[in-house]
């Protein structure tokens, strides 16, 4: 089947999925336009509201949140824009700003009104958290750190303690993230906070405990997600990342149609292409495959936003190893966290430039975060460099973590310290005899 007609299958079967199970999250989203109907009236009787254009530009924020469509965040921002213009010293119109920017992965910018928000209401804790998060993306951790004390100074609450939790996490400190992670959700529902916000903090609760390989756990937060937010696309992917680790496939498939149908995001497709793959279904793996290109590539802002992804999939995939590395150098440029450097090494390795790779990954490992595809990929460049200790000690880390973190890579790992030890035939090689 023709590319362009197999995605036309594939959108086409997303919206009957759609049309059918969303009508619970339809149902809440109706509050949503209810509030960008109500604002948009006032500014047809009164196009000077300032608080208006705030609380338009805030209602759109929510929009793009439960859809997960980035076309809200431009209505946003010109939404605030005019807020601002009207007002420039509205602080909260300025802090919605920056979390449009930050959204958008312009984080220079989302800094920058962070910033100004800051200096506009200096008690606003909402900003240095938007801050924080800015800062984490471009892997200035200590900063980020400071920033968000300064806003659980100023508030304890879902915002605060899931912010925390994520540079928690990001340092090595599992335990502790999951911690602020419960206090956020206790925080959110004492405060009546929206459901979609609860339900993230649930879902990111059940993704760190995948992480650790807590399957059960995972599966109870990923349902309470679910319960919070019905349909929520995060917490089905979550379930399906958890039915993959279990090998049940058939209800892994169902989880993964369900998210995509609400949002075709693409490491949801690219997963489920994995799984069609690992059960033999291989012309449903392309077809999946063809589909996470093209909605990556889909429009300029697709590029920035799923740059990473792609360049995931390229490696992940061993396909157009050429315009992955590309991509991953891009995504270097002006995002420098931690998995900036892991996506580039693992691109250098399977470009065959090894010796690169291995620089490059020390940077992905140097806060000792607890993530299995990051010792996976380090324990696959040091093997390659010939360095056994290495390859052994964070391939070791990787399955101690989750044995199960990865429908193909576990198994690799496993066949890889089998190799090492001497047990098995070595591996071949990990590269294509082309670069399609």
């Amino acid at each position: 089947m023709p590319l362009v007609k197999t995605i036309g299958v594939v959108i086409l079967a997303a919206t009957a999925l759609l049309t059918m199970r969303a009508l619970p999250v339809a149902a809440q989203r109706a509050t949503t336009d209810n509030h960008i109907a109500y604002y948009q009236r006032l500014l047809q009787r009164n196009p000077q509201n300032s608080r208006a254009y705030f609380g338009l530009g805030d209602a759109l924020i929510r929009k793009a949140r439960e859809t997960g469509d980035p076309s809200y965040f431009g209505r946003a921002e010109e939404a605030l824009k005019k807020s601002l213009e009207i007002n420039p010293d509205n602080a909260g119109a300025m802090r919605h700003l920056a979390y449009v920017f930050y959204s958008r992965h312009e984080f220079e910018s989302a800094a920058v009104h962070a910033r100004k928000a800051i200096d506009m209401d200096a008690t606003d804790g909402d900003s240095y958290g938007i801050l924080g998060d800015a800062l984490m993306e471009t892997g200035e951790y200590e900063k980020a750190g400071d920033a968000y004390e300064k806003m659980m100074q100023r508030e304890e609450s879902l915002y605060s303690y899931s912010r925390r939790a994520g540079l928690k996490s990001v340092r090595g400190d599992s335990a502790g993230a999951i911690a602020d992670l419960q206090s956020a959700i206790a925080a959110g529902k004492a405060a009546k906070q929206p459901a979609e916000s609860v339900a993230w903090t649930e879902w990111q609760l059940g993704s760190d405990h995948f992480a650790l390989g807590k399957l059960d756990k995972a599966e109870t937060f990923y349902r309470q997600s679910l319960e919070t937010y019905p349909n929520y696309y995060r917490a089905l992917a979550g379930l399906g990342q958890v039915r993959v680790a279990q090998k049940r496939y058939d209800e892994a498939i169902d989880s993964y149609h369900k998210a995509i149908a609400i949002l075709p995001m693409p490491e949801y497709i690219a997963a489920l292409g994995d799984i069609y793959r690992k059960t033999g279904m291989s012309d449903e793996a392309r077809k999946q495959y063809e589909l996470v290109e093209y909605i990556g590539k889909l429009s300029a802002l697709n590029k920035v936003l799923y740059n990473r992804e792609l360049a995931y999939f390229y490696a992940d995939h061993d396909i157009k190893l050429k315009e992955g590395l590309e991509l991953a150098q891009r995504e270097l440029d002006y995002r420098r966290d931690i998995y900036a450097y892991d996506v580039l090494a693992w691109n250098l390795y399977k470009n065959g430039q090894a010796e690169k790779a291995g620089q490059v990954i020390s940077e992905a490992l140097k806060l000792d975060t607890k993530d299995a595809k990051l010792f996976y990929h380090a324990g696959m460049i040091y093997r390659q460099l010939g360095n056994k200790q290495k390859a052994r000690e964070y391939l070791n880390r990787a399955l101690e973590i989750n044995p199960q973190f990865h429908i193909f890579f576990a198994e690799n790992a496993a066949r890889a310290l089998k190799e090492l030890e001497g047990s098995i035939e070595p591996i071949a090689s990990h590269l294509k005899s082309d670069d399609r």
